[in-house]
């Protein structure tokens, strides 16, 4: 089992910054993707963001078209962690983000989410 913790949701105004962390801890050898998703009001869960993380080779980051350009996942290996450094915020933007690992895309793991918040 892995357990993920998301953190750093709030409010911001549009155009603002928010950088959202998600610590993993559990049986972290068993995954080899990690990522965000989010889910807004009435709407369907949709990805985000995912990088491959620990020694996996050839693997690469993958993007939303919403979130090019303006959102940019890392991961440290080493704290097994991912972060999403989210710029130039939308009231679109607004959603329940989630945490997620699995293998090769297959997300089987999921934290309780963090609101994001995009004033107008």
């Amino acid at each position: 089992q892995v357990q993920l913790v998301e953190s750093g949701g709030g409010l911001v105004r549009a155009g603002g910054s928010l950088r959202l962390s998600c610590a993993a801890s559990g049986s972290i050898f068993s995954v080899n993707t990690m990522g965000w998703y989010r889910q807004a009001p009435g709407k369907q869960r949709e990805l985000v963001a995912t990088s491959p993380i620990g020694a996996i080779i050839g693997g690469s980051t993958n993007y939303a078209d919403s979130a090019k350009g303006r959102f940019t996942i890392s991961v440290d290996n080493a704290k097994n962690a991912v972060y999403l450094q989210m710029n130039g915020l939308k009231p679109e933007d607004t959603a329940v983000y989630y945490c997620a690992a699995g293998r090769f895309g297959a997300m089987d793991y999921w934290g309780k989410g963090t609101l994001v918040t995009v004033s107008s």
